[in-house]
């Protein structure tokens, strides 16, 4: 399993100037993230992994945003019973993390990744450490120059026209 150590070095290897917070508690969901760095919901980066026709897509949004798998549906061409949350024990294996503790990048495979346009809005933003008590602050261009991310709007699906 990976850890907050290893993301620091993927940090200091690529020349990111994110930095890990130690956390004294946990911080399992986005409201006790924002509230262990003193910062709102919106700035909580979170990345969930899916499996889109048993290929991993890491989808990356803020705060309470809700990922809509329509969206992920539309741009890999597959029905949206074809995006699915990835299980724990999948999410361990291609990424090296817990959920909870999963950061955008420095996983153990590269991963196809989405972000949210809503990311970039914001001046700074924290996401998974590594660990279920650390923290990465980063800044949100720092995220999409790691992850060669495709940039779009992951909350709202497309309108289709009948």
């Amino acid at each position: 399993m990976l850890t907050p150590n290893d993301i620091q070095t993927y940090l200091d290897e690529q020349g990111i100037l994110g930095e890990i917070l130690v956390l004294e508690v946990p911080t399992p969901t986005v409201e006790d993230a924002a509230s262990a760095v003193g910062t709102t919901p919106q700035q909580i980066v979170k990345s969930i992994l899916f499996m889109v026709a048993d290929q991993p897509v890491l989808a990356v949004s803020c705060g309470t945003d809700r990922v809509d798998q329509r969206v992920i549906a539309a741009v890999y061409g597959v029905g949206r019973k074809k995006v699915k949350l990835a299980s724990p024990e999948v999410m361990l294996e291609v990424s090296g993390y817990e959920a909870g503790a999963m950061p955008p990048f420095a996983h153990r495979q590269k991963i196809k990744t989405l972000l949210d346009q809503r990311v970039l809005q914001q001046p700074v933003v924290y996401a998974g450490g590594g660990a279920e008590n650390a923290l990465m602050r980063l800044s949100p261009e720092d995220i999409l120059k790691a992850t060669n991310a495709q940039v779009m709007d992951l909350v709202n699906p497309p309108s289709v026209e009948s």
